[in-house]
C-alpha cells in the first residue's frame, strides 16, 4: 500500500467519528432508510468542486462515502475500483459513478422489500412503481419516503 494511501485511510478513520457526531439531530430519522442518500457530485470538506480537487481530496471524499452507514455492495465495489484507479476514475465515481452504484443498491433493497411475503398491496404497488420508473431519484425517494407513506416498514 502506498504511504499516501495509508495516510488517507488513517485520516478518514480519524475523521469519521467527528463527522458522525456532528450530524444534526434530524438526520437520525433518515438513518432508518436502508442506504445512505446519493450525492450527485461530492465535494471536499471545503466545498471545492470535484474538478478542482487534488488527488488526496478525491481519495478522502471516496473514503468518506465508504465510511458511511449502510454502504451497499455496488457502492463498495465501484468506490474500491475508483480508489485503485487514476484521479480521473475518482472524479468519475464522485460525479456519476456513486449515484449509479447507489441506484443499483437501492434496486436490491426494493427487491428485498418485495420479497417479503406479507407486505401490503399499497407498499407492493409503490415499490413496483419505483422500479418501473427506474431513475436513481425514484428509487431513492421510495426508500426514504414512499415506503413509509405506503405503510411499509
Amino acid at each position: 500500500m502506498r504511504p499516501a494511501r495509508a495516510a488517507l485511510i488513517v485520516a478518514a478513520t480519524a475523521l469519521t467519528p467527528a463527522l458522525l457526531l456532528a450530524t444534526p439531530a434530524f438526520a437520525t430519522a433518515a438513518a432508518a432508510a436502508p442506504a445512505s442518500a446519493p450525492v450527485t457530485q461530492a465535494t471536499a470538506g471545503d466545498d471545492k468542486p470535484v474538478d478542482e480537487m487534488s488527488e488526496d481530496d478525491l481519495r478522502v471524499a471516496v473514503l468518506r462515502i465508504l465510511g458511511g452507514k449502510n454502504v451497499g455492495v455496488g457502492v463498495t465495489r465501484e468506490a474500491n475500483a475508483a480508489l485503485n484507479g487514476t484521479p480521473d476514475d475518482l472524479r468519475a465515481f464522485l460525479k456519476t459513478g456513486y449515484r449509479l452504484a447507489q441506484a443499483e443498491d437501492d434496486r436490491v433493497a426494493i427487491g428485498r422489500i418485495l420479497a417479503k411475503p406479507n407486505i401490503s398491496k399499497a407498499l407492493r404497488k409503490a415499490a413496483e412503481k419505483a422500479l418501473a420508473d427506474g431513475t436513481p431519484e425514484a428509487l431513492r425517494h421510495f426508500l426514504e419516503v414512499g415506503q413509509y407513506e405506503a405503510g411499509g416498514k
